[in-house]
């Protein structure tokens, strides 16, 4: 008996491991918030249908936010007194978007159903919608994130990717986070929809030699060699606002705008999974939604940890 006792620890502690991502449920809220869905849904169908792009922005928040300390609503925090929030860190400076929509989506939930639902998990569910509303997959969502009290602009400095990250970085990036090379591939394919600013995308389209000729030069005319870093060019070239496989065929034909959406297609580890994606939408998607499930479990605050915020900008 005495040799089956340190496979007996052993398996508490695993299970005390994913115990906090065991607390989330779709139905966390089925009986203290029950039109939890739809309120979001009807905010985000307006939003979408007032700026397509703002689905792409969300999403992007989302990613954000789970990448620093995990998925707590930190990123919609403002700056205070006591600490210096994640929203002008270099990789959100001048991009986070969509946070007023975080706002309305807050006010008409707190309407319903008073210091209940967190921003964290609001967020999760608006990501999930705007790329539904955009014709991408839809999935359950995992709920019972609480809020952060703090948010780390140095966090996010130094672990959201980059997008001139290499293959090598971006795979330890996403490593560092639970997430598979698969996982790393599929959420790439986010980029099929939204824009990018010409400071994110010069280097790649005057200096690296994998990209389509004629791709570049388009890029170019909108992007010079110096000055206009805010202006914007379409992540997929061909369907912007459309969630499907086209970005992958993109990196397949060399028109990859970042230097690390192209670096999935490069030689390297995930070329055939990137062809998969290119001729398989269906395989893309599954891959998609599971991916953000995965995501959506990085290192959430549950139980008696962080806060539900009255107002997504300010702690209580």
């Amino acid at each position: 008996m005495a040799s089956t006792i340190p496979i007996v620890t052993l398996l508490i502690v695993m299970l005390s491991c994913h115990a906090a991502n065991a607390q989330l449920s779709p139905n966390f809220y089925a009986s203290s918030c029950p039109n939890l869905q739809t309120i979001v849904r009807n905010a985000m169908s307006r939003a979408v249908n007032r700026e397509t792009r703002i689905g792409a922005s969300i999403l992007r928040l989302f990613f954000h936010d789970c990448f620093v300390n995990g998925c707590d609503g930190s990123i919609l925090l403002d700056d205070t007194a006591t600490f210096t929030g994640e929203k002008n860190a270099v990789p959100n400076r001048n991009s986070a978007r969509g946070l007023e929509v975080i706002d309305t989506i807050k006010t008409n939930v707190e309407a319903a159903c008073s210091a209940t639902v967190s921003c964290a998990d609001i967020l999760a569910l608006a990501a999930r919608d705007g790329v539904a509303l955009l014709g991408g997959p839809t999935w359950q969502v995992p709920l019972g994130r609480r809020d952060a009290r703090t948010a780390s602009q140095s966090a996010a400095n130094n672990q959201i990717p980059s997008p001139f990250a290499n293959l090598a970085t971006l795979t330890s990036s996403f490593a560092a986070k639970g997430l598979s090379t698969r996982d790393l591939t599929a959420l790439s394919g986010g980029h099929t929809i939204g824009l990018a600013r010409c400071t994110t995308f010069r280097g790649r389209i005057y200096n690296d030699t994998n990209i389509d000729a004629n791709f570049a030069a388009t890029r170019r005319a909108n992007c010079p060699a110096s000055g206009g870093d805010n202006n914007l060019a379409p992540l997929d070239i061909q369907t912007p606002t459309r969630f499907d496989n086209d970005y992958f065929r993109n990196l397949v034909a060399r028109r990859g705008l970042l230097h690390s959406d192209q670096e999935l297609f490069n030689g390297g580890s995930q070329d055939a999974l990137v062809r998969t994606y290119s001729n398989n939408p269906a395989t893309f998607s599954a891959d998609f939604a599971a991916a953000m499930v995965r995501m959506g479990n990085i290192s959430p605050l549950t139980g008696t940890q962080g806060e539900i915020r009255r107002n997504c900008r300010v702690v209580n």
